[in-house]
C-alpha cells in the first residue's frame, strides 16, 4: 500500500509551507496593477520571486529574461517535489514534469525545421535555447547537439534509448511525407499523457484517488481543447480527430471525443461536462474568438481542483502533485503579466486570459 502518514508526513510539511509561498490573490491583483513593466519587475522583486531576479543585470532585463528566471523557480519547486516525495508516487512527479522536457523537444525540432534566419542573426542554438524551459541536469535531451545536425531525423536518432525515440521514429514517416512537424508533436503528446496515466491508475491505496483527479483534470482539459481545436482550425475528419485524441479520461471519456469527433455542437458537450462554465454558448459562437477564454476557463477548473486537494487527509500523493500544477498555473499568469506589461497593453486585453481572478487564493 502507498500513502500514509509515515510515508507522507515529510512531505506534506515540505509541501504546506512550499504552498504558503504561492501567491496571494491581493499580491497577484497588485502585480496586475503594476503601472509599466519596469514596475512589475520592481514589485515581483518583493516577492518569493525576489531571489531569483537578483542576478539579473539592468541592461539584461528583459520580458524573456524575466519569464525564465520565473521559469526556474519552478524548475526548483518540482525538483524539491519530487526529491521529497516516497515511491512509487514520485514515478508520478517525475513524469508530470517530463511535460516540459516534451516541451523542450518540440522547441528544437521547430528550431531546426525553421532554420537560420538570415545574415546577421545569431546562431541557431542560441535563438532555440532562449526558448528552453531550465529542466535542469536530469534531462535526458541532448538539446544543443539535436539543433546542430541540422535535420529533424538526424535529430531524433540522437534520442535513441530514451522513451521519445520509439514514438518519433515511428512519427517520422508522416513528417517526411507531409513536411509538417504536426504529426510529431502530436505523437509525442499522446505518448506523453498515455504514460502520465497509466502512472497515476498503477497507484494503490490512498495515493490512486488523488492522483487521478490532479492528473486527469490536467488531461481533460488538454484532451477537451484538443479535439475542438482540431475541428476549428484544422477541420480534420472524423477518423484524424479520434486518432489524435485520447480514448480516456477522468471526467472527459471517450463517447465525448467521438462525439466532437462526429460534429455534435461544441457548446452542448462543454456544458454538460462542465457546467461550472458559464456563457459557453456565447463562447463558441465565434470558437476562434472565444476559445482561448474556453481555454483559461478550464485552467480555472483545474485550479479548484487542486486547492480542493488541499482540505482533508493530506497523507497522499494528491498534496504534492496539486502544489506543482498550482505553481505551474501562476507560473502561466505571471508570464501573461511580464508580457502584457512589457508591451504596454491595456489590462482589459491581458486579464481575461489570468487564471487567478476566479479561484483567488488566500
Amino acid at each position: 500500500m502507498t500513502g500514509g502518514v509515515a510515508a507522507y508526513a515529510a512531505t506534506n510539511a515540505r509541501v504546506r509551507v512550499m504552498y504558503s509561498h504561492l501567491l496571494s490573490g491581493q499580491q497577484l491583483a497588485l502585480l496586475g496593477e503594476a503601472e509599466d513593466f519596469a514596475s512589475l519587475v520592481g514589485s515581483l522583486r518583493h516577492t518569493i520571486y525576489g531571489s531569483y531576479l537578483q542576478g539579473l543585470k539592468e541592461k539584461d532585463i528583459t520580458a524573456r529574461s524575466v519569464v525564465l528566471q520565473i521559469k526556474m523557480r519552478l524548475a526548483a519547486a518540482y525538483q524539491s517535489v519530487i526529491h521529497s516525495t516516497p515511491e512509487p508516487a514520485r514515478g508520478v512527479l517525475r513524469q508530470l514534469y517530463r511535460y516540459y522536457e516534451v516541451n523542450n523537444i518540440k522547441a528544437v525540432l521547430r528550431g531546426i525545421a525553421i532554420g537560420g534566419t538570415g545574415p546577421g542573426a545569431k546562431p541557431l542554438w542560441e535563438h532555440v535555447r532562449d526558448l528552453l524551459f531550465p529542466f535542469g541536469s536530469t534531462t535526458i535531451v541532448p538539446a544543443e547537439a539535436m539543433v546542430e545536425t541540422g535535420n529533424v531525423g538526424a535529430a531524433i536518432e540522437l534520442l535513441r534509448g530514451t522513451p521519445y525515440y520509439e514514438v518519433l521514429s515511428f512519427a517520422l514517416k508522416r513528417y517526411s511525407a507531409e513536411q509538417s512537424l504536426f504529426p510529431l508533436e502530436v505523437a509525442l503528446d499522446l505518448s506523453y499523457w498515455r504514460h502520465l496515466w497509466e502512472a497515476a491508475r498503477k497507484l494503490l491505496g490512498q495515493d490512486q484517488g488523488p492522483a487521478l483527479r490532479v492528473v486527469g483534470s490536467l488531461l481533460d482539459t488538454n484532451n477537451l481543447m484538443w479535439a475542438i481545436r482540431y475541428r476549428v482550425y484544422q477541420r480534420l475528419s472524423e477518423e484524424e480527430l479520434i486518432n489524435y485524441t485520447l480514448p480516456f479520461g477522468y471526467r472527459v471519456r471517450d463517447e465525448d471525443i467521438r462525439a466532437l469527433a462526429a460534429g455534435a455542437d461544441m457548446a452542448s458537450v462543454v456544458m454538460r461536462l462542465y457546467p461550472g462554465i458559464l456563457d459557453v454558448t456565447a463562447l463558441l459562437e465565434d470558437p476562434q474568438k472565444g476559445l482561448p477564454t474556453l481555454e483559461t476557463e478550464l485552467k480555472r477548473y483545474v485550479m479548484q481542483q487542486c486547492m480542493a486537494t488541499f482540505l482533508g487527509n493530506p497523507f497522499h500523493i494528491g498534496i504534492p502533485l496539486a502544489y506543482v500544477v498550482l505553481s505551474d498555473l501562476e507560473t502561466q499568469d505571471l508570464t501573461v503579466l511580464i508580457e502584457a506589461k512589457s508591451m504596454g497593453m491595456p489590462s482589459a486585453d491581458f486579464r481575461p486570459f489570468l487564471v487567478a481572478p476566479l479561484a483567488v487564493r488566500g
